[in-house]
């Protein structure tokens, strides 16, 4: 018998989801007849699909997409693990991701790791469990041990913001040493000697690389490792940020310029700096890392190195489609070069710094 309403079903199920066997029930047909209604609708009459949309709208009936998904034999769901999502930085590449991979209607199941090791192997055992296409991942630590063992059982593997160590992984990836290395030009070259550099834990290859470009600019400029004043913060956020600016400004021979590892430290920063009663940048400029969208927004705006944030998610995500789809003969590694963008932060309003 074909029930006229669904509200008297729908409350005996609780909160119950509605089933296709529901559905079946409901509209007083087979559970066939629903799977073709649903999957091959030119095999059902027009009476019948009808009587079967009603009920699917009275039941607020969602068809299962993974069951469905595993039927075809098709896989599209990729997951991503990133360092911080709550971080502009990769926010905008999330949507990078997004949009390439809604052009082939696939979906992003999206994670972050909080930097912590250990819930970034959560997160891609639960992926792997949930039968995603592949993943794209910005390790928090330096071996890749565990993603080359996925990668083997079948779930393509693509590093995003990270260079491979390994050519068997696929990676994307910005130039840090040369990003690094602009930034601190660029102070050195408005007279600063002592330079600040709040960075992040050793075992975040961007953290190493912007180290090893700080590095290289002092060479460069003829100076040692002396010049740089370094401070590890154990997160990469503005608490971080606040904690290695308090750090430096403990100094009796402080620091005349902070270079950070990312904007958000940099943040963090400008606020110690103006809590101390320190003027931005007359009595201490700084530079930051990423170019999120709120550098250009700041009561003083930000000098920061600008990475290609929505192309790098874009492209990661191409990789990974292209070598599931069988188009990639061989993993692939891109590299982007950064920009420096010089705001106020560094260079005051008459265009001139202070050492």
């Amino acid at each position: 018998m074909v029930t006229t309403s669904g509200r008297a079903d729908a409350s005996r199920r609780g909160t119950r989801r509605a089933s296709i066997s529901d559905v079946a029930q409901q509209a007083g047909v087979s559970l066939g007849t629903v799977s073709n209604v649903l999957n091959r609708p030119d095999r059902v009459s027009e009476a019948t699909r009808d009587r079967v949309q009603r009920a699917i709208e009275q039941l607020s009936f969602v068809p299962n997409g993974s069951a469905r998904t595993l039927r075809a034999g098709t896989l599209t769901t990729v997951g991503a693990v990133l360092l911080d999502i709550a971080n502009p930085f990769f926010t905008e590449v999330a949507r990078g991701i997004e949009d390439r991979l809604g052009q082939d209607d696939h979906t992003l199941m999206l994670a972050s790791s909080d930097e912590d090791p250990v819930r970034e192997h959560r997160y891609l055992r639960l992926f792997e469990e949930h039968g995603v296409l592949g993943v794209l991942v910005t390790p928090a630590e330096a071996e890749i041990d565990h993603l080359l063992a996925l990668q083997r059982r079948g779930v393509q593997v693509v590093l995003l913001d990270r260079r491979s160590p390994s050519p068997a992984i696929a990676s994307v990836a910005v130039d840090d040493v040369a990003g690094a290395s602009m930034a601190v030009t660029h102070l050195l070259g408005l007279g600063h000697r002592r330079i600040g550099f709040i960075n992040g834990p050793s075992t975040i290859e961007q953290c190493v690389d912007r180290r090893a470009g700080m590095l290289r600019a002092l060479t460069t400029a003829g100076l040692d490792a002396s010049a740089m004043v370094e401070v590890e913060v154990p997160f990469l956020n503005a608490d971080g940020g606040e904690a290695g600016a308090t750090e430096l400004l403990a100094l009796d021979d402080r620091p005349t310029a902070l270079f950070c590892v990312n904007d958000l430290t940099a943040l963090g920063a400008m606020r110690t700096l103006r809590a101390h009663g320190l003027r931005i940048p007359q009595d201490v400029a700084v530079v930051g890392y990423d170019d999120v969208n709120f550098a250009s927004m700041l009561t003083t705006p930000l000098t920061s190195v600008r990475q290609p944030t929505h192309e790098l998610g874009r492209t990661a995500a191409d990789l990974l489609l292209r070598a599931a789809n069988g188009l990639a003969e061989e993993p692939a590694h891109v590299e982007f070069q950064p920009e420096l963008v010089v705001r106020a932060s560094s260079v005051g309003a008459d265009g001139g710094g202070t050492a």
